[in-house]
């Protein structure tokens, strides 16, 4: 199953775009389901049809449904209850009835990763179309999974759950009461669902695709955006550019805001498979008018891995180093930063931030410089003669 990860700068036309590309997937007879992340129903207004939690056939060969954050929210806080009985009884703490729970910051979010893991499996669908939020956010949705398993490991370490038969023991010794054996289970059930949205965003068949106006606008945007993508490890396949206006209207008030469109333009077919969509002069509205956009579908761009690879040179022999190549297009040199702390390299590229753990042979070395050349960081790094193994 293929999934396309939609997203853009707020205002782009992203829904629009997602619409767009799932009509034409489903009339390519592609078995598409299209998943809208608003709260409000911005992906019926475009499709013509109202979109709910519920699947809707919205075309011939095309589902949609939206995401209900509220009710996954109630349903797992009401069960995190009835694990934790023992313990809230032993508190005194009163319960939540599931009419009262309100979703609480960061719920959306989550709510979101558990559909693209469960959406995302085989079953009766050939593509996933998803409108991710605002770019933004999105990049913080892509950012969630790895950091909250590491977040996980740090405060309940996997090997600690070895010394299961021992906690009685050890809490009488200590004298502190250690983490009950649910809280182990809840934290084990849920690094193996965060790896599960993590297998589907490095999956090969899996492309996040951009959508913004050309315009400077734009332009910051899609930079930004793309660099924050690629400090993940993420490619875009494709980036649809909105609301392109004719040429051919140089006498016209709109000559300026044509020149702008087409500078950018130019400066992003150097980088990205660019499709344009023509201005229909009216907000999209039914399958007419998403048709007249002209949207890729699931064949419109060709497929490939969307993971970029970091690879390691060596060049031990010429200058007596290792060089780890990390792919930053867009980046600029006053914008990095690099920290190495044990077996862990902390990677800040503009506003985004990533810890990465290093590869096993960098683990022996020292950081020996780091140089940003063609869109490219390259981080030297020299063997630590006293934990290289040493050779005849």
């Amino acid at each position: 199953m293929r999934t396309l990860l939609i997203t853009g700068p707020g205002g782009s036309g992203r829904t629009t775009v997602a619409a767009a590309t799932a009509c034409a997937a489903a009339r390519e007879g592609t078995r598409t389901l299209l998943l809208g992340t608003d709260r409000t129903d911005t992906l019926g207004a475009v499709l013509g049809v109202p979109v709910g939690s519920e699947p809707v056939e919205a075309a011939p060969g095309l589902t949609a449904r939206r995401l209900d954050a509220d009710a996954g929210f109630r349903a797992d806080l009401v069960a995190l209850q009835d694990r934790a009985s023992s313990l809230l009884d032993l508190l005194g703490a009163s319960r939540f009835d599931p009419e009262e729970l309100t979703p609480l910051p960061g719920a959306e979010e989550l709510a979101l990763l558990r559909a693209l893991r469960d959406a995302a499996l085989p079953g009766a669908y050939d593509l996933l179309v998803v409108d991710l939020p605002p770019a933004p956010r999105a990049l913080a949705l892509l950012a969630l999974p790895e950091e909250l398993r590491r977040h996980l490991r740090r405060l309940l370490p996997p090997e600690r759950q070895a010394a299961r038969a021992l906690r009685p023991v050890l809490g009488r010794l200590a004298g502190v009461p250690l983490p009950a054996e649910w809280l182990y289970e809840t934290a084990a059930r849920l690094d193996l669902q965060l790896a599960a949205v993590e297998a589907v965003l490095a999956d090969r068949d899996t492309a996040v695709r951009l959508v913004a106006e050309p315009g400077p606008a734009g332009a910051d945007a899609v930079r930004t955006t793309a660099l924050g993508l690629a400090l993940r490890g993420l490619r875009t396949d494709a980036l649809v550019a909105t609301r392109v206006l004719p040429e051919g209207v140089e006498d016209s008030w709109l000559a300026g805001p044509v020149a702008q469109q087409r500078k950018t333009l130019e400066e992003w077919r150097e980088t990205y498979a660019v499709h344009p969509v023509a201005h229909l002069g009216r907000d999209p509205r039914g399958a007419d008018d998403l048709a007249a956009l002209a949207v890729p579908g699931a064949s419109g761009v060709n497929a490939g891995p969307s993971t970029v690879e970091w690879p390691v040179t060596d060049s031990l022999a010429d200058d007596g180093v290792l060089v780890w190549h990390i792919p930053l297009p867009g980046a600029r040199r006053g914008e990095l930063d690099l920290i190495r702390r044990g077996d862990e390299l902390v990677v800040t590229a503009g506003p985004f931030h990533r810890i990465v753990p290093l590869p096993s042979a960098l683990r022996r070395c020292t950081v020996d410089g780091a140089a940003l050349r063609e869109g490219e960081l390259r981080i030297r790094f020299r063997p630590d003669p006293r934990l290289w193994p040493r050779t005849r």
